[in-house]
């Protein structure tokens, strides 16, 4: 097991992520009959216009609710923050098409503190493992650049996020979603 990850995560999880955040994620895999594809999983750069646009299409799109969710808030939250209150957000790509996004940034109001958020994946490329990669991904990255922390998510999924090692917060529902976290 890499130094610095805790015991408790899946093996399978473990041999997906931690040699490189830019490396093909995933593997293929059946679904029914039909095989699924490699998603290559890399950083979002700062001056990809091209890329950010059709990142927030995914999120404008997957979260659909224009008040809380607006283009502008969308387009602002996938701008690169410099530390100590970073947002950093990574690309899941099939081939040439920006197929996913997942956001994670530092909390402004507890040290050593980071979040998952702002995560999608285009509904035709679903079923693939698309999410689970960007989710190891991020987790991978907060730990390469941090010593120790936790970072937190809010979801409808808890149970992705249970393989992962994070557990609820809590016994609240709110919204259907449910606060976890993971310490590292």
């Amino acid at each position: 097991m890499p130094a610095g990850w805790p015991g408790h995560l899946p093996e399978t999880w473990l041999k997906q992520s931690k040699d490189s955040i830019a490396s093909t994620l995933g593997h293929p895999r059946r679904r029914g009959e039909a095989i699924t594809t490699e998603a290559r999983i890399s950083a979002l750069e700062h001056d990809d216009d091209a890329t950010r646009t059709a990142a927030a299409d995914i999120l404008l799109t997957a979260f659909a609710n224009p008040e809380r969710y607006s283009l502008a808030r969308i387009e602002e939250q996938l701008r690169p923050a410099p530390p100590p209150f970073y947002r950093h957000f990574f690309i899941a790509r099939l081939g040439d098409e920006v197929v996913g996004v997942g956001g994670i940034k530092a909390a402004d109001w507890a040290s050593d503190t980071h979040i998952l958020y702002l995560s999608a994946v285009a509904e035709h490329a679903r079923g693939q493992g698309i999410a689970r990669s960007l989710i190891a991904t991020r987790i991978a990255w907060a730990m390469e650049n941090f010593s120790h922390g936790r970072l937190l998510v809010s979801t409808a999924r808890p149970r992705r996020f249970t393989r992962l090692g994070f557990r609820l917060m809590g016994k609240q529902e709110a919204g259907g979603r449910r606060l976890m976290l993971l310490e590292f």
